[in-house]
Order: structure tokens, then sequence, then C-alpha cells
């Protein structure tokens, strides 16, 4: 470890962390579906959002972010956000955990702040107004110790973050002005929703789902997927992971329209879960094989078993939607099981192709 960095050796507490986060959360979501999982699970029902969004991948996007600038201070911020996580487990002090996520998301808010200022990009200020969702989220819980408050403003933060992500990627395309318009325009009505999600709920949810359902319009319109769908091996497996993610996000944002994003609406659960699985965890399978190997400098090699806990997923997340659109608790339960299995073979699918591809680079040598 250096002043300027932090090596893959440090880098894995952090996101074993994460790792932590990620298992207590799920188990804690079956928990809450009456599921039947280990003790601990049940305490930490309450708790499913916050481990999963504001622990997990608040600890994975902000040591995401860290590595990519290349500096010791930002690794700051996937630390508060994994000892956020810790605390939530341990059951400490009530505000304990908001204030270490409040913490976690102020430094990657100026972190990314100090990437808008070297490089003032529409894709820039997007990753920016991501982060400040994330903080915005924290503050509304430590506020009223309610996580629960914070769940769309989270969404903000996962959504516009891999927006922004993608946006990247289409500055190798042709320029198109109209695309740059329009997206600027969603942006707007993203930030007047994340505002009125403060000042009056209901239609700041409505309009949220509003401008996510057009946002999922774009992606599939203007991402570069379009095109690199059409390739072979690893370049098709995240085009086709992007574009069924993007179907999800409509799907959702389309349910919330019609006031699923709103506390008690019987279609809550299948519009948050569209998002937070179908769109999000697409974007992590998708990604994993590109970032992984970027954070924790290893290799994995393309296969395409790769696809199987994509369409597991997917097909699971259709079960558990469809059982709880129809008021069928047995079928939604029978659809988070095997959504959470099918996280667990994702994992799986991981680790066994980090250890392919240290045993390919051992026998190259």
């Amino acid at each position: 470890m250096t002043l300027r960095e932090l090596s893959p050796a440090w880098r894995l507490p952090l996101l074993l962390l994460a790792m932590l986060s990620l298992v207590s959360g799920v188990l804690g979501g079956l928990a809450r579906l009456g599921i039947p999982a280990p003790g601990f699970a049940a305490l930490q029902a309450g708790n499913h959002g916050a481990l999963m969004i504001a622990a997990f991948f608040g600890t994975v996007i902000s040591l995401e972010r860290a590595v990519a600038l290349h500096r010791f201070w930002p690794y700051l911020a996937p630390l508060a956000a994994g000892l956020g996580g810790l605390s939530l487990l341990a059951g400490t002090a009530w505000w304990l955990p908001p204030a270490l996520f409040t913490l976690a998301s102020s430094l990657l808010c100026i972190a990314s702040f100090g990437i808008y200022r070297q490089q003032s990009e529409l894709f820039t200020l997007t990753l920016l107004l991501g982060a400040a969702a994330w903080l915005a989220g924290n503050l509304v819980w430590l506020a009223g110790g309610n996580p629960g408050a914070a769940t769309l403003l989270w969404m903000s933060f996962l959504v516009l973050t891999i927006a922004g992500e993608r946006l990247e990627l289409t500055r190798f395309l042709p320029p198109r002005p109209l695309a740059e318009r329009l997206f600027r325009l969603l942006l707007a009505l993203a930030i007047g929703a994340a505002v009125l999600l403060v000042l009056a709920p209901v239609a700041g949810s409505r309009l949220l789902a509003a401008a996510f359902l057009a946002l999922a319009v774009w992606l599939l319109r203007y991402d570069i997927a379009r095109r690199t769908v059409r390739q072979t091996g690893l370049t098709r497996f995240v085009a086709v992971c992007l574009l069924a993610g993007y179907a999800w996000l409509a799907s959702g944002a389309a349910l919330g329209l019609l006031g699923a994003f709103e506390p008690g609406h019987d279609g809550r659960d299948a519009a948050l879960h569209a998002i937070f699985l179908g769109f999000v965890f697409s974007m992590v399978i998708g990604h994993a094989p590109i970032i992984f190997p970027a954070v924790m400098r290893v290799r994995i090699p393309y296969h395409p078993f790769f696809y199987l806990p994509l369409a597991a997923l997917h097909l699971t997340l259709a079960v558990r939607l469809l059982g709880g659109l129809a008021g069928g608790l047995v079928w939604q339960q029978h659809g988070a099981a095997l959504n959470a299995l099918s996280l667990a073979l994702f994992v799986l699918t991981i680790l066994v192709s980090v250890g392919r591809g240290a045993a390919e680079r051992k026998a190259a040598t």
C-alpha cells in the first residue's frame, strides 16, 4: 500500500465486507417474505434494502471509483460503506449505519466532483448526480430514522450511475446531438423527481417512474449494445445483459407510473425488484468479467456458461413478479428463493472463472 494507491491485497477486505452485506441482505429479504432462513436472517429483514443498496452497492461502486482515481483517500468511501453494513449486522445504535453511509456517499460525491472538474462531460455529471442521490437518501434516513424512505433516492443512485457509465461509451459512436439533448432532459426530470420525493413523495415517485421509463427507451435506442450484440463471445454476452436489463427497467418504471413505487401498493415488490434485480443485477452480471479483473487484477476468461446464471435470474424473477402481481404468495416465495440461488450461481461462476484464469496464466508461464 502507498499513499497514492491501495494494492489488490488491501482491496480484498473491502470486497469481502461488500459480499457479507450482500449475503445477509439476500437472506434478510427471504426472511421478509416468510421463507425459512438462518436465525440471524430474520433480524435483518428490516435491513434488506439498506444492506443490498447502501452497504453492498455503495461499497462496490465506491471501490470501483477509488481504483479508477489512483488515490488513497477515495478508498475511505468503500471502507465507510462496508463498516456501515457491518454496523447494521451488529445491531449498533440506529444512527450509526446512516451516519457511516452518509460519510461514504459524501466522499464519493467529492471524488465524483473532482472527476467532473477534470473532465466536464455529460457522463461525469451523471455519475456525480448519482452519487448525490445516494447522499440524499442517506441524509433522509439519518434525519427520519426510516431506511425505507430512502429507497427511491437509492434507486436513483444506481440507475444514474449505470446510465452514466453507459453514456460514456456512446462517445465512441458518431455524434448524436438529439440523443444528448434528450438525455439532458431526462436528467433534469430525474433531478426534479428527486426533489419532489422529499417535498411531495407521491408526485415525486410518479415523475421518477416517468423519467426512468423514458431513460429505458433512450438506452434501448442509443446504447452501443444494439451494435455489439451482433458480435460474439464476451462482447455479445455483455450486450445481452444490457438489453435484457433495459427491458426490466422499463417494466419496473411502467409499474411505478401506476403507483407501484408508493409504499403499501400491491405492485411495489414487483416494481422495485424489476429494477433492483432485473436491471441492476443484469448490469452486474454483464460487467463483472470486466470490472472485477480491473479492481482485483485477476483474469476472468469468458465461457458460454456465463449465460446460465443470467437466464436463471431472469426466469426466476419473472416467476416472482408474476406471483406478486397475481397475489400468489407461494409463487412469489418460490421466485425469491430461486433468485437467491441464481445470485449464488453467479458468484460461484465468477469464482470458478477466476480459478480458470489463474490456472491458464500459470500454464502459460
